[in-house]
């Protein structure tokens, strides 16, 4: 019998040596230490926003100059990549991770135009949803309100929220946007070197001399009743420019 009883120990301690050596590769491989097999983009793309593709993304990956294909997860410098990926202003946020079948996922998020930046003498940029500047694409044009004039400070701070004309802008840009009446009527913004702001309407004729981007659901309230009480009844040709600077009038003239 005792023979027998030396037997099934050994056995056990096989198997419970064989079940940790299971359990550090099953732990090294969750870790990353596997080999990249492949490369999956994974474009978070919610707004249909097609600056970028999953080719684009997949060349700023492989142009980081580190091998990847072919090396193992944990030895590849994920946090470059993903540097690398956000410093493209197209990109909102990236993040590079191993999965248990050897792949390499790249999820990616685009950032959302809500204006376009439109120059003469200078080439056009978008707005973001989050202030940031960003180039345009050769691929995709967003339908967005226009912002013209005086830019330029605009371009060269590359994010609305460094300035407080420049957050100013912004909240007008978004405070239009979330409104469906005034997201399809205004289809232009013209910046003054001063500051102050008209609007090119998208339907009526009239130029509205809005002022500077100040008490800006206010102006927009004298704005719809200039359009729901006067017009209809003075008639839709008969101004030429609407001014909402003054607080508690309109001018028409």
């Amino acid at each position: 019998m005792k023979p027998k009883f030396t037997i099934r120990k050994e056995i056990k301690i096989a198997l419970v040596l064989l079940a940790l050596s299971f359990l550090i590769a099953f732990s090294e491989r969750k870790r990353g230490g596997s080999v990249c097999k492949d490369i999956v983009i994974e474009l978070d793309n919610l707004n249909e926003n097609h600056f970028l593709d999953e080719a684009d993304v997949l060349q700023l990956v492989e142009g980081s100059g580190e091998p990847i294909k072919g090396v193992g997860i944990s030895r590849i410098k994920l946090k470059e990549i993903e540097k690398k990926l956000k410093y493209d202003k197209h990109i909102l946020d990236a993040e590079l991770f191993g999965d248990l079948k050897g792949n390499l996922i790249v999820n990616v998020e685009l950032r959302r135009p809500i204006a376009r930046i439109v120059q003469n003498d200078a080439p056009d940029a978008y707005i973001a949803e989050d202030g940031v500047v960003m180039p345009v694409s050769e691929k995709y044009t967003s339908r967005v309100v226009l912002i013209s004039g005086a830019v330029k400070q605009l371009l060269e701070s590359e994010d609305l929220n460094r300035s407080e004309e420049g957050k100013q802008l912004l909240e007008m840009i978004e405070y239009i946007n979330e409104d469906k009446f005034w997201k399809a009527q205004v289809a232009q913004l013209d910046i003054a070197k001063n500051g102050k702001i008209s609007i090119y309407p998208q339907v009526t004729g009239q130029l509205v001399e809005f002022g500077k981007p100040e008490n800006i659901e206010m102006k927009f309230k004298k704005l719809m009743v200039f359009y729901k009480e006067i017009l209809p009844t003075r008639g839709w040709t008969r101004y030429e420019r609407v001014n909402l600077e003054y607080e508690g009038q309109v001018i028409a003239e």
